[in-house]
């Protein structure tokens, strides 16, 4: 398809909708939460390789298969970011894999 995982313009970090894939190319996690916490973990990968962490997001966009996702995506967006207070957008939509319930799109600006 040709796109990148980041792309850094500027001082601003443009993070492309991260979905809940392992690594090893098992199945993701089945709860919202740690789906959450495995998006953000590549995210944080990514961030740290533009030279920028979680703590330099300015904006999450949030993905949902289901509102009922809500509360465990709210609270693993709360551990990860509750100081950042990022601005934030959550929208209710089918995603590319049924198994997954989030995917999550950041941008950044590098410190």
């Amino acid at each position: 398809m040709g796109y990148c995982r980041a792309v850094v313009a500027g001082k601003h970090v443009y993070l492309a909708g991260t979905a809940p894939i392992p690594r090893d190319g098992s199945a993701p996690p089945e709860d919202a939460y740690e789906q959450t916490r495995l998006c953000f973990d590549i995210i944080g990968e990514a961030l740290e390789r533009a030279g920028a962490s979680l703590e330099d997001i300015v904006r999450t966009r949030i993905f949902l298969t289901d509102p009922a996702h809500f509360d465990g995506v709210a609270r693993a967006h709360g551990d990860l970011l509750r100081e950042v207070r990022p601005v934030n957008t959550t929208v209710v939509t089918s995603l590319m894999d049924p198994a997954w319930k989030v995917e999550i799109e950041v941008e950044a600006v590098l410190p």
